[in-house]
């Protein structure tokens, strides 16, 4: 009881549970809350910029701690090495007259924006589930660290630009496995076209061919296109967008490269699709691109241009293409790790093939827990995440269970541990669980089993 508010602060920026311990100590509540409001109170920063928080925020101190890596700019990284070779792609090909390169590449905007960019701007509605607390990282009510590359497009259209490329590093939260991390890099691609454009080298005919319906029905689209959008602009952008995107895939994979398109859905194109290709035997989704909704292209100041888009997400392509195993290791302070890309350029032929340099055993470990109403997985990640960080391999739900007279939900999760450059004892493990154990009954009020 002797305890500061200064102090109970301290604590409670290191361990935000420490507020629950202090109240079962029986600190006196006045103290409890005073250190609670004044660490509540106290405002993120991200790039030197303060940000108030309120009941929306979300984003823990590990996720606030990889913003200033950057892995699109570190030499000799595999990310920079592939957003590189599609930049060089884009760059050689596609130049004016003179030789100068026809799309813009932008990557250096900070990956903090606001609701109205990230959701507004592209069309979704306010009800839609992307929305979500549960799948996005928010600094307060009104801004988040963007879920994509595509909270940039109105803005950049707004500049002037017609043709750029945009990379940035996204966050969302999301399920531990060694394909997903929180925090992952995309790159977005992007043509305006005018009718002159769209049409050029068609034969006589093209003076009767438009962008636009000179009458368009209210509110009506079919499967096929926009409201706005005539049939022929629709299906002449989408042979523009879809030999781009194919040219690049040949450029990154080989000549030999097998891809089709599948239908898709996104809020922000229509129609929408979807590339896979055949990779080492199976067919994988690479990106997903459509025709832009032309109330975006309107509201950047572009009302009489048809536009397409396509995003990919680079960690994918470098995990493929370098054959790394655990998306963890892009992550990685080994100097083991970026030693082994020094030779590695824009030209494809210059690949190598990732040498794990460590293999050290998994120590597996289980928490269950009767979950409450209101329980989001994705909060149980983050919870597991913020005490083990990287050396989480794996997070999975391996059995649930409902008790048949309260009817309240059990769930049983496995939590894999292997550190990727050093072996770790039971012991280490044991205390990272117990912490788990206490975070989760602290954070997300359940009753562990």
């Amino acid at each position: 009881a002797s305890l500061s508010v200064a102090s109970i602060m301290i604590q409670a920026k290191a361990q935000p549970g420490v507020l629950f311990a202090l109240a079962r100590d029986k600190l006196p509540l006045r103290r409890i809350l005073s250190a609670y409001c004044s660490v509540a109170s106290e405002p993120l920063q991200v790039f030197g910029n303060a940000y108030s928080k309120d009941s929306v925020t979300n984003v823990p101190a590990s996720i606030l701690e990889k913003v200033e890596r950057k892995l699109h700019h570190v030499p000799y990284h595999p990310v920079k090495i592939i957003k590189d070779r599609i930049v060089h792609h884009f760059q050689k090909k596609y130049v004016t007259r003179t030789g100068n390169a026809t799309f813009a590449h932008v990557d250096n905007i900070s990956p903090v924006v606001t609701t109205e960019q990230n959701f507004d701007s592209l069309l979704t509605p306010p009800d839609h589930p992307a929305r979500s607390k549960a799948d996005n990282y928010y600094l307060n009510s009104t801004t988040l660290l963007r879920s994509h590359t595509s909270a940039h497009q109105r803005d950049l259209i707004r500049s002037g630009l017609d043709r750029f490329l945009v990379t940035g590093d996204v966050y969302r939260r999301d399920e531990i496995d060694s394909t997903h991390y929180p925090v992952f890099h995309q790159m977005e691609g992007v043509r305006l076209l005018t009718r002159d454009e769209l049409y050029a080298g068609q034969d006589g005919g093209s003076a009767e061919l438009q962008l636009f319906e000179s009458d368009p029905p209210c509110d009506v689209e079919t499967a096929d296109k926009q409201r706005e959008h005539t049939i022929d602009a629709v299906k002449m952008a989408e042979f523009n967008l879809k030999t781009t995107v194919e040219d690049l895939v040949r450029d990154l994979f080989g000549p030999d490269i097998e891809s089709r398109w599948n239908p898709c859905y996104f809020p922000f194109t229509h129609p929408s699709y979807e590339m896979e290709i055949k990779f080492q035997g199976e067919w994988m989704e690479i990106l997903g691109s459509g025709i832009m909704r032309h109330p975006i292209l309107a509201s950047g100041g572009a009302l009489n241009k048809i536009g397409w888009a396509f995003g990919l997400g680079l960690d994918r392509l470098a995990m493929l293409l370098f054959g790394i195993h655990d998306i963890r290791l892009l992550w990685s302070h080994d100097p083991r790790f970026l030693q082994q890309f020094q030779s590695v350029g824009v030209d494809p032929k210059t690949n190598v093939t990732f040498a794990p340099f460590s293999k050290y055993p998994a120590c597996y470990k289980d928490i269950s827990f009767w979950v409450p109403r209101e329980f989001s997985c994705n909060d149980f990640y983050d919870v597991v995440r913020s005490v083990g960080g990287d050396l989480v391999e794996k997070v999975q739900l391996v059995d649930k269970f409902t008790h048949p007279k309260t009817k309240q939900d059990s769930h049983c999760y496995r939590i894999t541990y292997r550190s990727m450059d050093s072996t770790v004892t039971n012991k280490d493990i044991n205390q990272l669980q117990n912490n788990v154990r206490e975070r989760v009954v602290e954070q997300l009020c359940v009753q562990l089993r």
